[in-house]
């Protein structure tokens, strides 16, 4: 691992870009003024096909120069860019600088835009044809790909189109879910529960909280056992928001719904992750989406 935090790869890339084109140089010196041992008609004594002879004419001037040319233009461009190793450049041009330039030019640009929806309550804005023209464009651009075009998700990824929420609910929320992200964690709780026959029977239970058909006598068993889970989905299972923990008494099922489902979350555990849009996003871009997600699940306010 050292050798990647040393300066030798910096050292050795410098050393051999340098290297390399003062070798060219030396080379096209050399072949200028090196003399081939030649005949009296100036060739060099290689014949090929019978009657080709190889003439020892120097190297047209065009391309000598070209060379030249080529070989400077390397070295300057190596004083005034990134190219040798750690070097910045006399310019101090970056990728990073010139991506950080041309983002801001563009947020100059589309500013005026994202103006007009400063201040604006969401539910005004989830009634603004332009801002939603806008936070439909960006939520393809971020969101769909977890969440869908419709945003109605799929497994493991919520759908944003209804009204049920976890950690938190509201445009402020949302808001806040898409500039730093969001972490939900089910840790793994069989050891809590207890055998694996506890695992079933409190399977069974939270199947029959949400009015599903299951084995009444283990549902009985596993109430008790369900103690252990109460802590984060409440005693009657509804969940709370504040801890992020889903209400197990719905027909809303992100990692999968039947026994064996919830038995594999019970064993294992899950973990998702909504990742920061922050780094790809503005405050005004972030305002405006969230109005968006906020208008999928309150078409009624509309």
């Amino acid at each position: 691992m050292s050798d990647f935090t040393s300066d030798f790869w910096n050292l050795y890339v410098a050393g051999l870009t340098l290297v390399s084109i003062i070798a060219c140089l030396i080379l096209l010196w050399i072949a200028g003024t090196t003399k081939a041992a030649t005949v009296h008609d100036n060739t060099t004594g290689h014949v090929w096909d019978g009657d080709l002879r190889e003439i020892n004419n120097p190297l047209p001037k065009w391309w000598v120069y070209l060379f030249i040319i080529t070989c400077v233009f390397g070295l300057a461009y190596g004083a005034l860019y990134p190219m040798f190793g750690k070097f910045q450049g006399a310019l101090g041009w970056s990728s990073q600088g010139q991506h950080a330039a041309e983002v801001q030019k563009v947020e100059a640009a589309i500013a005026p835009i994202y103006a007009k929806f400063q201040g604006m309550k969401p539910e005004d804005m989830a009634a603004d044809a332009q801002a939603m023209a806008i936070g439909e464009r960006l939520f393809m651009n971020y969101c769909a790909q977890c969440h869908g075009s419709d945003a109605r998700g799929a497994k493991t990824f919520p759908n944003l189109a209804d009204g049920d929420w976890l950690g938190g609910t509201g445009a402020d929320y949302i808001k806040t879910t898409i500039g730093n992200g969001r972490t939900g964690v089910m840790p793994p709780m069989a050891a809590a529960i207890g055998s694996a026959e506890d695992v079933r029977n409190v399977a069974q239970y939270v199947l029959s909280l949400s009015k599903t058909e299951t084995d009444a006598a283990r549902a009985a068993q596993g109430k008790e056992k369900f103690a252990a889970c109460a802590a984060c989905h409440g005693a009657d299972g509804k969940g709370m928001h504040a801890t992020g923990a889903p209400n197990l008494t719905d027909d809303t099922w992100l990692h999968g719904f039947g026994e064996d489902a919830i038995i594999k979350a019970v064993n294992q555990g899950f973990t998702n992750q909504m990742p920061a849009q922050s780094a790809l996003l503005n405050e005004a871009q972030i305002n405006v989406l969230a109005s968006y997600v906020w208008g999928l699940s309150n078409k009624a306010a509309k």
